[in-house]
């Protein structure tokens, strides 16, 4: 509803000609909100108000002065005035929630010691708040509820391992094997099998919020260069998008369940031997079929 009331915002600014939001990625951010105000409290020359950009704005404040000369008609700018105290109304509500979401969070028993490890630096695509994260330290706050750093987990960001906390708690203990596990999210082959022949092959179909969220992680694997994206990519030219993303989302899913049963950190290295034995696998099918064209592969010299 928030994100209804920015829109109702950016429609008052374009009926005044008005281009910023076009000129800024988000107008609800500081330079954005402080036009915004100056506007509604008169302050009409596009120079003035293109010195209230932030540093960060790569657009120049000649830029955004241009896009500030407009119309500024009086039932736009009431219009522009209601949305943006209706979206500011919601931002209190949407703090309200991170404080009851904080607070129920607390209420679940850690996993840490006393003095818990310091946690190694977020990812890059991870310092930065997403609009719908909580306004609070989630990533610290799954690390002492679990007692491993699923971030580290390539593909597995905070709101996603929240929605796999939300759905399963932090005890997996009660799915005997990473199989088992699987096989309630629906990631696991489960074949239509009569008189030993296979009648139909596939996933059972599934509502369940977890095996969306695993779904989601695997999708963003695509360009990765991390040994899970080059598993997706595998899988991708062999079965396709859709199974490529099930067989990866299976792979994360039992990856997780080996993570919080036995309380290990995720080492990157153990996919080592894999990528090595791939290599020399693709490397002996390219020698077999240079073998029986005639030809004779010769290792290019750097």
């Amino acid at each position: 509803m928030a994100c209804g009331h920015v829109q109702h915002m950016q429609k008052a600014l374009d009926q005044m000609n008005l281009q910023i939001h076009h000129v800024i990625s988000d107008i609800t951010g500081l330079t954005g909100m402080a036009i915004i105000d100056a506007v509604l409290e008169g302050e009409r020359n596009p120079h003035v108000l293109a010195k209230l950009r932030d540093r960060r704005v790569r657009a120049s404040e000649e830029t955004i002065a241009k896009s500030l000369v407009g119309d500024y008609r009086r039932e736009h700018l009431f219009t522009l005035r209601q949305s943006l105290k209706a979206y500011r109304e919601y931002q209190q509500f949407i703090a309200e929630c991170d404080r009851e979401i904080l607070g129920r969070l607390e209420t679940l028993p850690s996993k840490t010691d006393a003095e818990p490890r310091v946690l190694q630096p977020a990812k890059p695509s991870d310092k930065r708040r997403k609009g719908n994260e909580p306004n609070f330290d989630l990533r610290g706050q799954h690390y002492r509820i679990l007692g491993v750093d699923l971030t580290a987990v390539p593909g597995m960001s905070s709101l996603l391992i929240h929605t796999i906390l939300a759905e399963v708690g932090p005890d997996l203990s009660k799915f005997r094997t990473a199989s088992a596990f699987a096989s309630w999210l629906g990631l696991c082959p489960d074949n239509d099998i009569s008189g030993g022949k296979v009648l139909w092959a596939g996933t059972r179909k599934v509502n369940n919020r977890a095996a969306k969220a695993f779904r989601l992680a695997a999708h963003t694997l695509h360009h990765s260069d991390c040994a899970l994206g080059q598993y997706y990519r595998r899988m991708r030219a062999k079965l396709g998008p859709p199974q490529a993303v099930t067989a990866t989302a299976h792979k994360l899913a039992r990856i997780v369940h080996h993570l919080l049963t036995t309380g290990q950190a995720y080492d990157e290295s153990v996919f080592a031997n894999d990528e090595v034995r791939h290599t020399k696998h693709v490397e002996n099918r390219l020698k077999a079929q240079a073998r029986a064209l005639g030809f004779q592969l010769v290792l290019a010299q750097n």
